[in-house]
């Protein structure tokens, strides 16, 4: 059989439209990616105008993945909340459905050749000759984009139409609709496109292989396979990430289920009541149809959908340690829980500094971190901590509100003060691992020299931190005073040594600014740090003569 039929053209077509999706989604989100974004963002005070928001950039991008993958950074981010999130995917459905109509109205309209070849040949020029990242390259990497639909289009439909002159598809007509489904379902998964699939199901029904009957329960399929992207997307990620995935999944999948129950009612109203002869036209009708219906039956479930969502994929690992345990309207308990939790932070920011030289951590069991912390790679941590922070400021705010007391206020300030500066900490220490793997991996002995000695500062530093968290009770300062000491002295001597002749000569002006930017990024990881475990362990007035050691530096 696959030499009477040219398989190849076909998979060739699809491969060339595929290539001109990936095109189109990367030159449009490089010529207006932030403004993008930004109007995601303004289309959340209402439902209504989150679906209409996210209608409107997946038909501008061509893409309802990468729409649904921006609102997963969104939720991710605490940006917009979960319903929100889920009526921007409904807009997204309807969204998606733009590209199928201008494949429809001029793919198989027109001589696609007349116009794809020309467009292809330039903008294919343009992007070799003008410089990568360039306004100019960009806009020709979008016309080679278009152009590839059209062009891939050509393939898949001519490959169809061989197809159906040598081999027999009629025998499969009379097959289940739930089998067409699983088709189209099972297509979509592998390709990770419902626009690609669309165009396979289109030119089959076209080329006479397929019914509308049949064709409508594949595009059933693909609107359940093209959720499977956000679920990979989704997998390692937050447990927000996950239920807007899950979301995404439940929405089409129901919706595709009600219409499936109903398929010959809907065949019947599209080509009889409504009187679409034209089967491509009511195909893509189709598929508007079901995604406006996705948006009448879940828009008034979106809060109720928004709050089952909320109560999945709860665990240890996804909660704080101690404030999601106790109501703010609790002062005095919560303030405690609030303390708790940031010598919690202060431990995990410590455990996650350590991991960054790869240094093991000896205080990890009295540390009493989240389950699982330890065991989690680098950004995984980071990610936590910056959860963590983020939950500590919610409770900090409902917190202030519930205040009555100017002490109890004045302590919940400095708490928030030690979580922040925490917060700060980590994200130096994060910004150096760049200049950290950079001299750690070198071959310059000067360099490498200069790593070894900045992981045992880490290595002390950190160990001091955490036995200021393990002593519960502190009567003097003293011994914080020697930690911020050994902070202020030890950058100090370092860039005394840096600007030693003998140092300088061993290393270039390029690697001398690593060395500087990389000891500074410590120094300043290592100071936010201090500032976290005095706001935590003094009250305002010991805090007070800790800001006036010499040479602090808030």
């Amino acid at each position: 059989m696959f030499e009477s039929v040219d398989i190849w053209k076909m998979l060739a077509g699809i491969a060339i439209f595929l290539l001109g999706i990936k095109f189109l989604e990367e030159s449009l989100q490089e010529l207006a990616g932030r403004p993008f974004k930004l109007f995601l963002k303004k289309q959340t005070q209402n439902k209504l105008k989150a679906i209409g928001g996210g209608a409107v950039v997946t038909a501008v991008l061509q893409s309802s993945s990468v729409v649904n993958l921006m609102v997963l950074a969104f939720v991710g981010a605490g940006i917009i909340h979960m319903q929100n999130a889920l009526a921007i995917i409904l807009g997204a459905n309807l969204g998606s459905t733009v590209s199928n109509w201008l494949i429809v109205l001029v793919g198989f309209k027109v001589n696609i050749e007349n116009f794809a070849l020309p467009i292809t040949g330039l903008a294919g020029l343009g992007y070799v000759i003008f410089n990568k990242g360039s306004r100019i390259n960009n806009w020709c990497r979008f016309l080679l984009g278009f152009s590839f639909l059209f062009v891939g289009l050509g393939y898949i439909r001519t490959g169809m139409e061989d197809t159906v002159k040598h081999v027999d598809l009629a025998q499969y007509q009379d097959s289940a609709a739930i089998i067409f489904v699983l088709v189209g379902f099972i297509v979509t998964t592998i390709i990770q496109a419902s626009s690609a699939t669309m165009a396979l199901t289109l030119s089959a029904l076209f080329a006479g292989a397929i019914n509308l009957y049949d064709a409508m329960a594949i595009t059933l399929g693909s609107e359940v396979g093209t959720t499977i992207k956000l679920f990979i997307a989704s997998i390692k990620g937050s447990a927000v990430k996950k239920r807007v995935a899950l979301g995404n999944f439940l929405i089409n999948i129901i919706t595709a289920s009600v219409t499936l129950g109903f398929l010959l009612p809907v065949h019947r109203l599209i080509t009889e009541v409504i009187g679409i002869r034209d089967n491509l036209i009511a195909l893509v009708f189709f598929q508007s149809f079901i995604n406006i219906l996705g948006i009448i039956i879940f828009y008034p479930l979106l809060k109720v959908m928004g709050q089952f969502l909320e109560k999945r994929f709860r665990s240890a690992d996804d909660e704080t340690m101690f404030i999601h345990k106790v109501d703010t309207k609790e002062p005095s308990m919560a303030l405690y829980a609030m303390e708790k939790e940031d010598r919690h932070l202060i431990a995990a920011v410590c455990d996650f500094i350590l991991d960054c030289f790869g240094v093991d951590n000896k205080l990890e069991k009295d540390m009493k971190l989240n389950k699982r912390f330890s065991e989690q790679n680098l950004s995984k941590k980071y990610e936590y901590i910056k959860f963590l922070y983020g939950e500590i400021h919610s409770y900090y705010i409902q917190l202030r509100e519930t205040m009555g007391k100017k002490d109890d206020s004045e302590k919940a300030d400095r708490l928030m003060s030690s979580a922040r500066n925490t917060m700060y900490a980590a994200k130096s220490f994060k910004d150096a691992l760049p200049d950290k793997d950079q001299l750690h991996n070198s071959s310059n002995e000067t360099k490498y020299i200069f790593y070894k000695q900045t992981k045992a500062e880490v290595k002390k530093f950190c160990e001091a931190i955490q036995n200021l968290l393990i002593k519960e009770k502190h009567d003097n300062i003293k011994e914080v005073v020697e930690v911020y000491h050994s902070v202020t002295g030890g950058y100090t001597e370092t860039l005394q040594h840096l600007y030693k002749e003998g140092t300088a000569k061993h290393v270039n002006e390029t690697e001398i600014t690593t060395l500087l930017n990389f000891n500074r990024e410590v120094f300043t990881g290592f100071k936010s740090l201090f500032f976290g475990i005095k706001d935590l362990l003094f009250d305002r007035e010991q805090s007070r003569q800790l800001d006036e050691l010499p040479g602090f530096i808030r």
